[in-house]
């Protein structure tokens, strides 16, 4: 065959066995170092199988080229002849550039992949330690640590151990290489090795066995002073001499390890999950790790010491601290703050992942190892303590317990332990490639193409590669919350025979984990819901793992379950409620949300339950506008027989409307898997503000032409309106707002004012009680008190008497609370009438005189020191304290009365709106501007929180701990952050009032 034949005939069968370079291929086997085995197709076939033969290849070709004579002949002898050796060299050049360097530099270190040729032939520490035994520094001791390396990763690619068994091989040579460490480091100090007896405590993976290839190693160091040691010394002096010792020895044998040189490093030595962290003494004696593990620990802490293991050093020491810390560890679930910690805890922490990098994230990104290895150590945290077989250091090993003991699910547990230990063989491959701690999946085609082929997809690498990953990352995210929940339905279910199920005390031990108060009426709503044979019991079974999770993802779980229980009993006969709850993705999550963030929303609904569906409609979260509510209103008004029913009927609109106004407030700002939270508070505060205020206005309207149809037919003696004043007014209602109004009428020409008055009175006195009346329906309560004369003035005037009283006696707080008059219902153009002979008052043309700011200025001062409640906090108050409602307003309403009739954008009922146009204006600096406006979109939701979680009004932060916890989680805050949430709103009202002290009093 001519030479381009053959070339051609090489070039694609270096193609066929999984060449991507065939032509450099080619020129690699083509060297006069390969000369001998160059033909030989049982090395082409060789390379074929690894995980990248390109890679192979050409570190094959380095490490001949660095071979002598005779070395080089016994090694190319050995590759032929040796399969065992062939495919565990090959198998390590094709899956690691960094070893492949490793043995460019030291040829000699191929003689290691002979020593463990039986397959069923595993080290131990102790085969580790011999193989370490010649190092005596600190470069010596890194070469030897990568030729112990080169037989586990052997045995590791070419699928002689599994990931696991992989994993603690690595733990043990970690472990070897810390003795050998400290032996170094004893040797260079020996007076400091004779006064301490220092003990190393293996944490993390680590003190789990199940290492990965390049990880952190954490350690905890324990040391006590060597009796006798030191002479002469006073009690406690040999003490501090034989810590000051042992702190050397362990800052040398740190230094040893994670110090690089021209053989690298071999992995840092991470100490901070000792007490205090960075800022506590690397070396304490055991007496004083217990101190503070019984009075400052956190809850993470004990979750650390799970996996805690002698290894090095003083192994009797060691053991002595494990045996010690092990009873704190698993009486952690008793302590007062572990379900807020937990709460904490089990939030996932991806914010300080980069966004481009979340997709790539292999350990902390969603499905990821982490969510193994939380959901399990906390299973651990809160049964282990009853259940010895639960301590347990290796993630598999804890996993494959709480199968055995009905804490996990046994079908869950085996999806589970086959993903974790997919996820880590990815782990390990990519890190093993160029010996980099790194948890992020390569990018690029020719990194994915070797990762997948080092796990043994071969047809198409890739995508291949991506499908699996994918799959058993969807596995975790679907897994790893319900494992939490699933076995605490079958505590309360018909179990098949043979199968485990958790005991009541365990269920109760698990729901007090995850913030159940009351375990025990937790396990009956449980019962009542998913037991049976029914088709109903089945749905609720597949529902409820994941409801149990969004319950104890907030402030009251036990709330959000009860209420579960309700609306489920009200609904559950209903075709299309489970349904709903079932296909409908997020119907089933916004119900949770609603249901466990307070008493509002919940009471709402259980008045009908029907109004669910909302909840699974994708729009049905949207406020309806005023002329759609006034349509229906007036509808349902007009198929009603007698005003009391047509009031009713409107009333059941607006309860209806409530709700879907406040579970939209409610998913907003908690956010679903589906839809993130809003991230404008102000666009939360002004949708329901319009919302509230569009639905009363229509419910009045409704009332309205109730009341005039069932007395006067078609048409009222008198016209008539109804002016909203105060938050009514300026669209700024909340949940426990009353609707502030003046009522205003004209009798029609030719009606005896005297009738006409009668009419408009009797109009008033029937709207308010038929809007007030008890019902099922939360109650529409009028606030008249604007009015000229206040509560001793008629409820109702003409538009003439409003006219003369404003002209003659009308005061400066008077023209200050008419800044917010705006027609809501009845006659349009009366309203109209209305605003403008008002318009000159609130918005005098020459401005506000000296005598009536001063005059608002004192009304002001009186409000402050009269109407705050005894016992209040003033920094607290979101309406009359520090930086509040009131202070914004009036700094505001200030400002409109001085300027509104020069600057038109002052003219309106909303005080955003006027602060916004003031700053435009140049009125209030922009800064100025932006802190009052922070400061009273965050009192307004303050103030809405308080009514959704408690279910009445309220100006104050609750004192119950749980609705405080509610009012934090709805404006933001994790679980866990009260203090926080507290402080940042008197920081925020703080600068405000200081604002306000400059604008409305200075100058």
């Amino acid at each position: 065959m001519s030479a381009p034949g053959r070339r051609s005939s090489t070039f694609t069968r270096l193609l066929r066995h999984g060449f991507t370079d065939p032509s450099a291929a080619e020129r690699l086997l083509g060297a006069p170092e390969l000369a001998a085995v160059r033909n030989d197709p049982v090395l082409l076939d060789a390379l074929g199988a690894t995980a990248d033969p390109d890679l192979a290849l050409l570190g094959l070709v380095r490490l001949v080229e660095a071979q002598g004579g005779d070395e080089r002949r016994v090694f190319l002898d050995t590759l032929v002849t040796a399969k065992p050796l062939r495919d565990r060299l090959l198998g390590v050049l094709g899956a690691s550039e960094a070893l492949g360097d490793h043995l460019a530099r030291h040829p000699r270190d191929w003689h290691a992949l002979v020593t463990y040729e039986a397959a069923d032939l595993h080290p131990e520490v102790a085969d580790f330690e011999r193989g370490l035994a010649d190092a005596t520094d600190p470069v010596s001791l890194r070469v030897a640590y990568r030729r112990c390396l080169l037989s586990i990763a052997a045995r590791d690619v070419c699928g002689t151990t599994d990931v696991a068994q992989a994993a603690a091989e690595l733990a043990d040579l970690a472990t070897a290489t810390l003795r050998a460490a400290l032996a170094i480091a004893r040797k260079a100090a020996p007076e400091d090795a004779a006064v301490c007896r220092l003990a190393v405590v293996a944490m993390g993976k680590c003190g789990g066995n199940e290492l990965n290839y390049v990880s952190d190693v954490d350690v905890i160091f324990v040391a006590e002073a060597v009796e006798g040691a030191v002479q002469g010394a006073v009690q406690g002096a040999d003490e501090d001499h034989a810590l000051r010792a042992a702190t050397r020895l362990a800052s040398h044998l740190m230094r040893i390890c994670s110090e690089t040189n021209i053989e690298g490093t071999i992995w840092p030595v991470d100490a901070n999950l000792r007490p205090e962290g960075r800022n506590g003494p690397l070396v304490r004696t055991l007496s004083s790790h217990l101190a503070y593990y019984q009075r400052w620990a956190k809850t993470w802490e004990f979750q650390a010491l799970l996996k805690a293991r002698a290894v090095a050093g003083d192994l009797a020491l060691g053991e002595a601290y494990v045996k010690a810390v092990s009873p704190l560890v698993w009486q952690a679930a008793e302590r007062d703050n572990f379900v807020p910690d937990v709460q904490k805890m089990r939030r996932r922490v991806v914010d300080n992942i980069p966004a481009a990098q979340i997709d790539r994230e292999l350990k902390l990104g969603p499905g990821g190892l982490r969510d193994v290895e939380f959901a399990v150590q906390l299973l651990q945290l809160v049964h282990g303590r009853s259940d010895a077989t639960l301590h347990q250091g290796s993630t598999l090993g804890a996993l494959q317990a709480l199968s055995a003991g009905g804490y996990v699910g046994r079908a869950d547990a085996v999806q589970l332990d086959e993903a974790y230990r997919f996820l880590r063989a990815m782990e390990h491959r990519i890190q093993l490639y160029r010996l980099r701690r790194t948890h992020l999946v390569p990018q690029d085609e020719a990194g994915l193409r070797r990762l997948g082929r080092s796990l043994g997809l071969r047809t198409d690498p890739v995508p291949q590669l991506n499908r699996a990953w994918k799959r058993h990352a969807a596995v975790v995210r679907r897994l790893h919350e319900k494992i939490f929940y699933r076995p605490l339905l079958d505590a309360v279910a018909q179990l098949a025979p043979g199968e485990i199920r958790l005991s009541p005390k365990a269920a109760g031990q698990r729901l007090e984990a995850l913030g159940y108060a009351d375990p025990a009426a937790a396990l009956r709503h449980l019962e009542a819901l998913s037991s049976g044979v029914t088709r109903k019991a089945a749905i609720q079974r597949t529902l409820l793992p994941v409801l149990l999770g969004w319950f104890a993802d907030s402030a009251d779980p036990d709330a959000g379950l009860l209420g579960f229980r309700k609306v489920s009993d009200a609904l559950g006969k209903t075709p299309w409620y489970l349904r709903l709850l079932r296909d409908e993705g997020a119907a089933a999550e916004n119900l949770a949300r609603v249901l466990s963030a307070g008493r509002l929303a919940p009471d709402l609904l259980l008045r009908a339950p029907e109004a669910v569906a909302l909840l699974g409609d994708p729009e049905g979260l949207k406020p309806r506008g005023r002329a759609h509510l006034e349509q229906e209103v007036l509808a349902a008004v007009g198929r009603a027989d007698g005003a009391e029913t047509a009031v009713a009927a409107a009333r059941g609109v607006r309860r209806r409307e409530l709700f879907r106004t406040a579970a939209g407030d409610i998913i907003g700002s908690y956010g679903t898997e589906e839809s993130p939270a809003e991230p404008d508070p102000g666009a939360l505060v002004d949708r329901v503000g319009n919302a509230l205020t569009d639905l009363n206005a229509a419910t009045l309207a409704g009332a309205l032409r109730a009341v005039v149809r069932e007395r006067w037919g078609d048409r009222l003696p008198t016209r008539f309106a109804v002016i909203g004043m105060g938050r009514f007014g300026g669209h700024e209602l909340g949940y426990g707002s009353d609707a502030d109004v003046l009522f205003v009428h004209e009798p029609w020409e030719g009606v005896d004012e005297q009738e006409a008055a009668r009419a408009a009175n009797t109009v008033v006195g029937e709207m308010r009680c038929l809007l007030q009346l008890p019902t099922s329906d939360p109650p529409l309560m009028i606030d008249a008190d604007l009015r000229p004369e206040g509560k001793s003035g008629p409820m109702v005037r003409t538009l003439a008497s409003y006219a003369a009283y404003y002209r003659r006696w009308s005061l400066a707080w008077e023209s200050q609370a008419l800044l917010r008059a705006e027609p809501m219902a009845g006659d349009a153009e009366l309203g109209r009438r209305f605003v403008e002979l008002v318009d000159p008052l609130r918005y005098p043309r020459a401005g506000l005189g000296e005598d009536a700011v001063r005059e608002i200025r004192r009304l002001k001062a009186r409000m402050e020191s009269e109407r705050m409640p005894r016992g209040a906090d003033p920094t607290l108050h979101a309406k009359l304290g520090r930086g509040g409602l009131s202070d914004v307003e009036w700094a505001v309403q200030l400002v409109q009365m001085r300027h509104g009739a020069a600057e038109p954008g002052l003219r309106t009922t909303r005080t955003r709106e006027a602060l916004a146009a003031a700053r435009t204006a140049g009125l209030i600096a922009a800064d100025d501007a932006a802190v009052l406006d922070e400061a009273w979109v965050l009192a307004t939701r303050v103030r809405n929180a308080v009514m959704l979680v408690r279910g009445r009004a309220g100006d104050t932060f609750p004192s119950d701990g749980r609705e405080l916890g509610a009012v934090a989680r709805y404006l933001g805050y994790e679980a866990g952050h009260v203090g926080d949430m507290l402080d940042d709103y008197r920081r925020t009202t703080r600068r405000a009032r200081a604002v306000v002290e400059e604008l409305f009093y200075g100058g």
